[in-house]
């Protein structure tokens, strides 16, 4: 079942960097994966801590998920800024060959 669900997402995510380009799935994946792995690494800490036992941490997901989420917020918009100005910087570092267009009827 773990292999079926890692295929799927194998498969979405090449089907969303072909629909939308490298940068803007990477964006995206970036803004779901890094809230989702700091909300269960918060709650199987905390559940070894408080509860001595990781699953009762993983249960209890839904309260701490909300401010984990936000409190992430800052990190992934500073990772998809870095990604902008990368690829800004690129976009602007290529050689632009400026060209007039001069239609027939004017040569």
């Amino acid at each position: 079942m773990t292999y079926f669900i890692l295929y799927f997402f194998g498969i979405a995510s090449i089907w969303w960097v072909y629909r939308v380009g490298w940068t803007e799935a990477l964006k995206t994946i970036l803004s779901v994966l890094i809230p989702s792995l700091l909300i269960i690494l918060f709650n199987v800490k905390a559940g070894r801590l408080i509860f001595k036992n990781p699953m009762v941490g993983i249960i209890s997901v839904l309260p701490t998920a909300i401010f984990i989420y936000r409190g992430s917020k800052p990190i992934v918009v500073g990772i998809n800024s870095w990604i902008d100005r990368k690829r800004n910087e690129f976009v602007d570092s290529k050689e632009v060959v400026d060209a007039e267009v001069v239609s027939k009827e004017e040569a």
